[in-house]
């Protein structure tokens, strides 16, 4: 009898839910005349079964039915392998601001793009082991892009934790992140990046025997500061050398920047390193690379004005080649 009735509950949570389109749990509660905590089993089973999806952040939560998966997407075959590269390195968000990571937004991206999973997945892995090539001990050395980038180079040595694209399947896991975290305003996410990239910030200062940090100023005024966030998360315990983006008449935002001299010249007029110590290596972060115009200037004034003796260059992440410009972040 508690079967059926578990049963019974569960359709007439459906057949509400389709009739409704979006519900609240509170609805339910009024329409069911059940307790609270019998309704949110309900609808966690139902999330569990992927008969329901839910969207929106509590108090505010809307729950409404899931949609049908295509019937070509619906028995698929994928060797462990493919699964573990897939969880490791698969998010997406989609345009309702939710969450999928490895396997589920995988499906979800091949789903929405009319795409074959198991034949996608053989690409995806390609693509995936064709990056993968250009990283040791985890990053990525981007020295050669700024040697061909730039007549000057400022820095040592730079790196990036990973692309922020890659081709046919857009933003990498990080890039995903970086990109939500900043336009969301989201401390969560930004935790998670610091989270991230500590271990390759302490790898770096112990490798390079770093005696001083540099955070590269955002240019784009936000109430929360993705790089004002990412300092106070990393807990440098070594000096950090103030770096000042100067306020100008009018803003002018690196992205909007489309040609490499425009972005040089921004740089190098309203970058300023204003430091009386003296260090022999420093390590300058920045969150993503496309020029690179900002993090290059930086380093070079930092050796004009014989600052350190060394710069190294770390960010979250970076153009593949050339000069790129992401405009996104």
């Amino acid at each position: 009898m508690n079967y059926e009735l578990i049963m019974k509950t569960s359709e007439k949570i459906l057949n509400y839910i389709k009739d409704r389109k979006q519900v609240t749990a509170r609805e339910l509660v009024d329409f069911l005349i059940i307790s609270e905590r019998a309704v949110f089993k309900q609808l966690s089973n139902l999330l569990v079964e992927g008969k329901i999806t839910k969207i929106g952040k509590s108090p505010k939560v809307f729950y409404s039915l899931a949609q049908e998966k295509k019937d070509e997407n619906e028995k698929f075959i994928l060797d462990k392998k493919t699964q573990k590269i897939i969880a490791e390195n698969y998010l997406i968000v989609t345009v309702g601001g939710e969450r999928k990571e490895g396997l589920d937004g995988f499906i979800y991206w091949c789903d929405k793009n009319n795409l074959p999973i198991e034949k996608t997945a053989v690409g995806y892995l390609k693509t995936i082991e064709k990056y993968k090539k250009f990283k040791k001990n985890g990053l990525i050395n981007g020295m050669e892009k700024f040697k061909n980038t730039f007549q000057e180079v400022g820095l040592d040595h730079v790196f990036y934790l990973d692309f922020y694209n890659i081709e046919r399947f857009g933003k990498t896991k990080l890039g995903q992140l970086l990109l939500y975290a900043k336009q969301s305003q989201n401390r969560k996410l930004m935790k998670e990046l610091a989270d991230d990239i500590h271990s390759s910030v302490n790898g770096l200062i112990k490798l390079y025997k770093i005696d001083a940090l540099g955070f590269i100023p955002p240019t784009v005024k936000r109430e929360i500061q993705f790089m004002k966030e990412l300092e106070k998360n990393l807990h440098p315990k070594i000096k950090k050398i103030l770096i000042t983006k100067v306020k100008t008449e009018i803003i002018v935002p690196q992205k909007t920047l489309n040609k490499l001299n425009d972005r040089i010249e921004n740089a190098r007029k309203t970058i300023i390193v204003n430091e009386s110590g003296r260090y022999k290596n420093i390590l300058l972060i920045d969150d993503a690379i496309g020029s690179g115009a900002t993090l290059n200037e930086t380093a070079i004034q930092i050796k004009k004005k014989n600052i350190a003796k060394k710069v190294i260059g770390l960010s979250i992440t970076g153009s593949f080649k050339g000069f790129d410009v992401i405009s996104e972040v």
